[in-house]
């Protein structure tokens, strides 16, 4: 994305836009404040993954297992309506001599959640990373999450969960190693 965001005028004229009076005391700094948040909520267009993986060999020697992390925090906007969607993901992996920091998988829902994004594309860029600069042998993505397009508008149904998941490498020829890792991904 380029560097060029919302001005607290862009901000003042969507809520004139809408009826309300950007000058009356509870909107007077709503502008400055949408200014952060959507940089904050738009930042991982200036994250690399490469970057964010950083590997190590020391350690993964002779592991040859799964590493599963859970309940890693989600948290982006539909591209359709700009609407926020939360939840969780699972990541896995098979190493293949490499092994990551476990904070930077983290790290890599975060800088592809920050991004204006369908879960369904979220769930693959994790996967795909993954795969391309860490080059295990197998990696695993599970994505569950609420989306508000579709709570607060729309069908207003509240409380649906959306499931996505990406395998790819070992994960898809292998059952039982798929049977592993989605057992380890289901939610106790």
């Amino acid at each position: 994305m380029s560097e060029q965001q919302f001005t607290e005028q862009d901000w003042r004229r969507l809520l004139a836009s809408l009826g309300e009076d950007p000058d009356r005391p509870g909107l007077a700094e709503t502008p400055s404040r949408l200014v952060g948040a959507w940089k904050h909520w738009t930042s991982g267009y200036t994250q690399d993954p490469e970057e964010i993986l950083k590997v190590f060999e020391d350690g993964a020697e002779k592991y040859n297992e799964l590493i599963v992390i859970r309940g890693i925090p989600v948290y982006s906007h539909c591209e359709h309506h700009l609407a926020p969607f939360f939840g969780k993901a699972t990541i896995g992996y098979v190493p293949d001599g490499k092994i990551v920091g476990l904070s930077k998988l983290t790290r890599l829902v975060n800088c592809f959640s920050r991004r204006l994004q369908v879960q369904e594309r979220l769930t693959i860029q994790i996967a795909e990373a993954l795969m391309a600069h860490l080059q295990p042998k197998a990696a695993g993505v599970v994505i569950r999450c609420r989306h508000m397009c579709m709570e607060s508008r729309g069908i207003s149904v509240g409380g649906e969960e959306t499931v996505t998941s990406a395998m790819l490498g070992e994960l898809q020829p292998n059952l039982a190693l798929r049977t592993e890792f989605l057992a380890l991904a289901r939610e106790s």
